[in-house]
Order: structure tokens, then sequence, then C-alpha cells
């Protein structure tokens, strides 16, 4: 349990740094902004059934407060990614970025990726192809002339002209994977493809066919995330990307599943904050969407019940509804964590109990899972280091207590020692396995039914904490959003989780550890806004150097040159 509960924090954790990383590549394949009317710049030239776009700032302020954050070692490591896509992008092509991008270039860059087909062959089983267009407004149009009338000369394979719809794209040929094509469409917009035929398609969008602006609930989705100088923007098609991901899955999703997917976008404003880095995110359904999301913001107590020193939790306001919408949204999504038919059938074999039928059926109340450090006390060798506590609130005790007994009985069947125990002055009942080893209590707080696993921790939250976690200091820094009342939230004391004086965990690959040490912590929370839109807040509290030296990348003091 430890092993897979620390993979699906890695991804939490990954997740944010991944972002970071997609800005810099941005950045990188060119910069900028301009003048346009667009919800995000770009979005007009953009084709509408794009996978997923980037927006990043230009601003060399902006990214003085990135190289602000982290670790030594991480630092090093985001300079390397910097200087290795700056010098494949713009040194390896006889440019530098402050003399030859700077003058002209806006305040933000769209980096968009495309299909090269317009329909997407989601039931074929070849490759799907996918390409990178990067979309520069034009700042200063003179000095945008300047660099298109003197172009640098290339040291291999050849420059080709051509026009489309009579626009000239320049494109250079006979170079493995430096098949870049350029065009400028009109005085607003330079643009750079990894594919002719992504430059033709943005040429389409640019004469008049469907752009990304015109996506269902894009611009008004957007505008409900907005904030004063988003570091980055991004926006996912979640039709596009479901059927694209199910072409590389070894889950292949159906068709006729992928037309049953209600969900439309998720787009996330990214800001960089004094002491980390802010996500304000948005998700909305299809217009036509026949499911409509339950308005239940109800997770108001879970959090209060656990010690100010759990090392992660999760919570929410209804499990029940919970379970059955990711059930449902599974169908369609081919990177789904855990198949729900796995979950019911690993129960039914093992236990031959229904999980639907004698769990979540009366499982419609708060809950809450999370991680909790044993007391110091425990500190044998062998003993676990800390304990999971699931909680959830029931909505028909009778049922739970009939299936939970049933349970019991089971772990009998199974060579577990069951037996009547107190947790907190009141009854309880602990499984131990064969041997020793793993041990489970689990028991009620009120109407609240709870269970443990590996350390034991009941001490910890019976009675309820004088200092809860809500109360705890790194906890009010992490968890900040104004989202409230809120349906759920997540919390991951990073600093705490991956040491292994705290716990006694594989060590991370060292490319990840780099960027994990350079968290604090982690705090996410979400509520339900309308029957199609949801609202999440989350918060990355990174460590800080004590000074940013200068070094390659987006920012005045630094001088590039062609090799």
């Amino acid at each position: 349990m430890l092993k897979k509960d620390k993979n699906s924090l890695m991804l939490t954790v990954v997740a944010a740094v991944l972002l970071i990383a997609g800005g810099i590549g941005a950045y990188l394949l060119i910069v900028s902004r301009g003048g346009a009317k667009d919800a995000l710049i770009g979005a007009s030239v953009v084709p509408q059934d794009a996978m997923m776009t980037i927006s990043i700032s230009t601003d060399s302020k902006q990214w003085d407060k990135l190289r602000e954050y982290g670790t030594p070692e991480s630092k090093a490591a985001f300079e390397k990614v910097v200087g290795d896509l700056r010098d494949r992008i713009l040194t390896a092509n006889g440019y530098g970025y402050q003399q030859d991008i700077q003058p002209w270039v806006g305040k933000e860059v769209m980096v968009a990726f495309l299909q090269n087909n317009s329909t997407p062959p989601v039931t074929s089983t070849a490759p799907a192809q996918q390409s990178i267009a990067v979309v520069m407004p034009i700042a200063n149009p003179l000095k945008a002339k300047e660099l298109l009338a003197q172009p640098k000369p290339i040291n291999q394979g050849k420059m080709v002209e051509r026009n489309y719809k009579g626009i000239q794209v320049a494109e250079i040929q006979g170079v493995p994977d430096r098949n870049l094509s350029v065009a400028v469409l009109g005085s607003e917009y330079l643009i750079v493809t990894t594919a002719p035929k992504a430059t033709d398609r943005i040429i389409d969008t640019y004469k008049g066919e469907a752009s990304l602006a015109n996506t269902s609930g894009f611009t008004e989705s957007l505008e409900q995330i907005k904030t004063n100088q988003p570091f980055a923007q991004v926006y996912f098609n979640i039709p596009v990307a479901a059927a694209y991901a199910s072409l590389h899955s070894s889950r292949p999703i159906s068709q006729q599943n992928l037309e049953k997917l209600q969900s439309q976008g998720f787009a996330t404003a990214v800001t960089l904050e004094s002491d980390g880095i802010a996500f304000k995110s948005i998700s909305w359904l299809k217009s036509d969407a026949q499911k409509k999301l339950a308005v239940e913001n109800n997770a108001t107590k879970m959090l209060t019940r656990l010690p100010d020193n759990t090392l992660m939790a999760i919570s929410g306001g209804n499990l029940q509804r919970l379970w059955q919408d990711y059930a449902e949204g599974s169908q369609a999504n081919p990177i789904a964590p855990l198949p729900p038919e796995l979950v019911r059938s690993g129960l039914k074999s093992s236990t031959g109990m229904d999980w639907d039928k004698d769990f979540i059926n009366w499982m419609k109340g708060e809950f809450s899972l999370s991680l909790i450090p044993a007391p110091t006390a425990q500190n044998a060798p062998g003993k676990f280091a800390a304990g999971f506590v699931f909680m959830v609130e029931s909505s028909d005790r009778k049922a739970a207590d009939k299936s939970l007994k049933q349970l019991d009985e089971v772990m009998k069947t199974k060579k577990f020692k069951v037996e009547e125990t107190q947790a907190g002055g009141k009854p309880a009942v602990k499984w131990t396995a064969p041997f020793g080893g793993v041990s489970v209590t689990r028991g009620w707080i009120d109407n609240v039914a709870f269970m443990t696993v590996g350390a034991p921790v009941v001490d910890t939250f019976l009675p309820v904490p004088k200092a809860p976690l809500v109360e705890s200091e790194i906890f009010q820094k992490t968890v900040r959003s104004d989202l409230k009342p809120n349906n759920g939230n997540f919390f991951i004391d990073t600093d705490k989780a991956f040491n292994p004086k705290n716990l006694a965990i594989p060590e991370l690959p060292p490319n990840q550890k780099v960027w994990v040490d350079a968290i604090h912590s982690i705090g996410v929370t979400t509520a339900v806004i309308s029957d199609r839109i949801t609202r999440y807040d989350a918060f990355v509290q990174l460590k800080k150097l004590n000074q940013a030296s200068p070094q390659p990348g987006p920012s005045p003091t630094v001088k590039t040159s062609p090799k």
C-alpha cells in the first residue's frame, strides 16, 4: 500500500514539475505575446482540435523569480534543461534570443500540440501523428521585418520556400529532427512548426476555419481563472487528448466509450508567488453533455479529525458519488490509474463481498485517507513508521455494521487474529496478520467509521486532536484556496513524507529526487461551481535559494550568440 500510495503522490509532484518544464520548452521554441483579442494569445489561429496549448510569459522578471526556487541541485538541473533547449532551438540555427527574438516579440507565446490530421484515427492501430506549433505575436513589426529580411545561413539541409493560400512559407528540409517550417500571418503572428502540415492547418485557421477560441466554453471558462500577470496558462482538449492517449495506451478505449466522454476542457493559470507556484484551474463539460454535475461542496469536517503532524491527506464530501463518477468516467479514460472492475473483482475473489452493495452503498458522506506518523515512542526496528487511516461518514449505520462484521468473519478465515479492543475509550476491532506483521484496527467515531493499517496511530486522532491538521502552519501556508465551501482537499508535507528518516521508503531515482527535494508541500482544493463547471486551486510551496545567479535563459542579463 505504501508503494502504491507513493506512486500516486509522485504523479502529483511530477505533474507540478512537468508543468514548469513544459513552460521552459515553450519559451525556448521562441517566446512571446502581442496585441491580440484572444482569451489566450494565439487562440484565434490555433485549430480547434489542438490537443494541448501552453502560453508562457517572456517577462525576464518572472523568469528571475522562477530561478529563486528550489535547491542548488534543482537549480542546476533546471538550467541544464533551459540551456540544452536554447542550444537546440536557437543557437543551432544561428540565433540568439536577445539579439534576434527579444526586440520584436511580445509578452507571451503559445505552443500548441496538434494532430497532423483534422480527424484523429481513434480506431486505427497506427500511431497518431502529432506536431508542435509555436505562435509568436509580433509586438514590433519593423524589428520583425529586419530579422526576416536577413535570415541566418543554415549549415545543414536547404531552405525551401512555397506559397500556401497566399502566405509565404519557408522550410528547412533534409535535416533529421529539424524540419522546421516558418510563416508570417499578416503583421500579427510569426509561426514556427515542426511539420509543413501543421503550418498549413494554422494558415487554414487564420483564413477562417474553426479555431481554439471558438471551442464551447473556452473563453468563458478562462475568464473565471483570470489572474494578474500569469507566468503560464495551459489548456487541454479532453476529448482529443483521450483519443490520442487511447492510441498509445495498453488499455485502448473503444470508439463507443470515447463518444460517451462528457468532459470538454481543462485549463489552468500558473502564477509565481513569493514562496511557490499557484495553479488556478477549471474544467467544464461539453455543452450537450447529458450528465450534469451535482453541486455538492460538503467537505467540512474530516481534516479537523486529523493531527497536525499528518504527512498526507485526501478528503472529499461524498465518497459514493466520487466513486460512481470515477467508475463511469474511467470507461473513456485510457490512463485511469485503477480500473473499477479490478477493485470489484479483487474484493469479490478475496472476500466474496460486493464492493458496491456491501461498502459504497453506505458511504454517501464525507471521507478522508491519510498517512500519519507513528507516535515517537514506537522506535523499535522493523516497526511501521506510519499508519494509513481511512475515515468515512456512514449514511446507513445498520448496513455499515452488517458489512464490517461480515468482513471480520472473512478475515478469520484468512487466519487473521480478530479480537475486540479499545480505541479512545470506545469499542473497536483489531485484526492481526498471522505471525504478527500487519495489523488493522477499525471502529467508530460517532457516525464515522475508521480503519487504520500499519503503525498503531489510533491515539493520534482519538480523542479528536486539540491541534488538528487544518490549524497547522504548513497546512495553512499550503492549502490557501478561497474556494469555500469546497468538495475536497489534497495535502502532502513533501519534506517529511519523502524523508527516509521519517519513512522507510525506497530511494527515488536521481532524476525525480532532484525535483522532489525542492518542494516543501503541495495543496489542492476542489469545488463544484455549477452543474457543468468544477474549479481547482493548487499550490506548490517551494524551497528558495538565498541568491539566484544569472544563468542562460530568458533574462536580459544573459548573452547568447550563435555557434
